[in-house]
């Protein structure tokens, strides 16, 4: 691009046509889940940006009692850090990123499974700010308010996650978070965890991804209204990426997330896509998201 400014200490540039892509990870985790996306995108000429939600990546809380040797009693009583974020929170700070890519040219949103939460509130704040919104197996609440509210439906009735109970430690709702023990050496819950999350990965890259993770997750977040309004976030072009082996938020309930928001908006409805894998298994074959990705209209 060609700088245009009138003050050569600070150059600006001319928009590009070339759209940026603003990633945002889902619950537990950080920018670090996008880097082989990222190198795909790179490979194919984009331009990235993947966030770190407030209090996530290296400002994520790691207390001592959760390292080895692990002291789970002392971390139960551990005040969280993650406590008094909120949703508004997450929506603040991403909508701010996307102030400053915008300057540059086509915004497209990017969010996986609890992000999903997030990039519809900034299209709730800023829809022309955002030229589409793509949800990877992630949280597109339409009909009701919140993930929580969802996972009582039949639709999630195919889900994992009741056997991963034993993995939280703490009470949630005197903690504000909740907190599992992604450091456990119990074989059954990481077998568990396995089937939910990342079914279709070797032992080895499961527990590659698990030490990517923290462990808290803050509950006004997960409990928050994060619906998508026709009148803003209705009118941006918007693309669901369907996970046909998740088994943390299963197909079922993506095609019901997808059907309430075409039914929304029936003028603009999903652009559909389907990837054969479990909940993280695309970042296993990240060049088929990627490429997924680079064929968006923009």
């Amino acid at each position: 691009m060609t700088p245009v400014s009138s003050n050569p200490s600070r150059p600006r540039y001319a928009r590009d046509a070339n759209p940026t892509f603003v990633l945002v990870h889902g619950s537990c985790s950080n920018s670090l889940m996008w880097a082989p996306v990222q190198r795909e995108l790179a490979l194919l000429g984009h331009r990235t940006f993947a966030v770190d939600l407030p209090g996530h990546g290296f400002d994520a809380q790691y207390p001592a009692a959760y390292q080895a040797p692990q002291d789970l009693d002392a971390w139960a009583a551990e005040p969280s850090t993650l406590a008094g974020v909120t949703l508004q929170d997450n929506v603040d700070m991403v909508t701010g990123i996307v102030r400053r890519v915008a300057e540059h040219g086509p915004v497209v949103l990017v969010g996986s499974s609890l992000g999903g939460m997030t990039i519809t509130g900034v299209a709730n704040t800023v829809p022309d700010l955002v030229n589409r919104l793509v949800y990877v197996s992630a949280w597109a609440c339409v009909q009701r308010a919140n993930p929580i509210e969802y996972m009582q439906e039949p639709e999630f009735g195919d889900n994992l996650l009741a056997p991963l109970a034993p993995l939280n430690v703490g009470r949630p709702a005197e903690l504000g978070v909740g907190r599992a023990n992604y450091r456990t050496a119990d074989p059954a819950m990481l077998a568990a965890l396995k089937a939910a999350i990342m079914a279709d990965g070797t032992e080895e890259q499961f527990r590659a991804f698990l030490n990517l993770l923290q462990p808290d997750e803050s509950l006004a977040v997960m409990t928050s209204d994060a619906r998508g309004r026709a009148e803003t976030w209705g009118t941006v072009a918007r693309t669901y990426v369907r996970l046909t082996a998740d088994r943390s938020l299963p197909v079922a309930m993506q095609d019901r997330l997808i059907a309430e928001g075409d039914a929304l908006t029936p003028d603009n409805p999903y652009d559909v896509h389907t990837l054969d894998t479990s909940h993280v298994g695309y970042l296993l074959e990240p060049a088929k998201l990627a490429g997924i990705l680079d064929q968006l209209t923009v």
